[in-house]
C-alpha cells in the first residue's frame, strides 16, 4: 500500500528544514482544524496530524524519505483514458505526460529529481521508440534535459511551462492531480474544469503551445 506524499500535502520541499515544517504545520492547522466554521475539514486536519507527526520525528522521517523515493515516480499514474499512440494527438500527450512525470518528481525530490527513460517507458505503457521524437522535441524546446547518468530532468523553462499552461491544457491539469489528491487550488479549478466539448476545443485551440 502506497503511503500518503507529506510534503506534497504539506507544499514544501523534501529538504525543509523543521523550522520551516512546523511553520506550515501552524498555518494549516489552523486553517483545518474542526473548530474552524470557514474552512475546517476533519479529514484534512487528521491528514496533517499524520505529516507533522513523521516530518517532525527525525527518525520516522528518514524512514519515511527511504520508502517514499521508491514510489516518487509512481505517484503520477497515468489515466488510462489518455491516448498516446494516435498520430497527433498521441504526440502532443506524450510531450505532456513528460513534463508531468519530470514535474512532479522535481517538486517532491528535488535533490534527485532525474527519472530515467526506463522509468517513463513504464508509466506510459508503450515501447520506448515512441519517446525518442518527444524527448528531442522536449530537450529541443529548452523543457527537459538530460543529467549525467542520461536521465531526464526538468529545466526552470520547463517548470514555468507546466506551471503557467495546466489551467490552459486539460490534460496536462489531469495529470498532475491524478493519483495525488487534490489541493486546494487544483480542486477550484477542476470545479471550473470545462465539459468534454469544450476541452477537446481547448486542446485544439491550444495545440501549437505544445506542437
Amino acid at each position: 500500500m502506497k503511503q500518503p506524499d507529506h510534503y506534497e500535502f504539506l507544499q514544501i520541499s523534501p529538504n525543509a528544514e523543521p523550522g520551516t515544517i512546523h511553520r506550515v504545520y501552524k498555518f494549516l492547522a489552523a486553517r483545518f482544524h474542526p473548530d474552524n466554521p470557514e474552512s475546517g475539514d476533519p479529514e484534512k486536519f487528521a491528514l496533517l496530524k499524520q505529516a507533522y507527526d513523521v516530518l517532525s520525528d527525525s527518525a520516522l522521517r528518514a524512514q519515511y524519505d527511504e520508502a517514499r523515493e521508491k514510489e516518487v515516480v509512481e505517484a503520477i499514474p497515468i489515466p488510462d483514458t489518455m491516448d498516446f499512440l494516435d498520430s497527433i494527438d498521441g504526440e502532443l500527450n506524450r510531450r505532456l505526460a513528460v513534463l508531468a512525470v519530470l514535474y512532479k518528481r522535481r517538486r517532491t525530490n528535488a535533490h534527485k529529481p532525474e527519472v530515467s527513460l526506463g522509468e517513463i517507458e513504464g508509466l506510459m505503457n508503450f515501447p520506448r521508440d515512441y519517446l525518442d521524437f518527444t524527448v528531442w522535441y522536449l530537450m529541443k524546446k529548452g523543457y527537459i534535459t538530460r543529467a549525467d547518468n542520461s536521465a531526464l530532468t526538468l529545466t526552470a523553462e520547463g517548470v514555468d511551462f507546466v506551471e503557467t499552461q495546466r489551467v490552459n491544457l486539460p490534460n496536462l491539469s489531469k495529470l498532475l492531480t491524478s493519483g495525488a489528491g487534490p489541493s486546494i487550488s487544483d480542486r477550484r479549478r477542476a470545479e471550473q474544469a470545462p465539459t468534454p466539448t469544450e476541452e477537446r476545443r481547448i486542446n485544439t485551440d491550444r495545440r501549437n503551445q505544445v506542437g
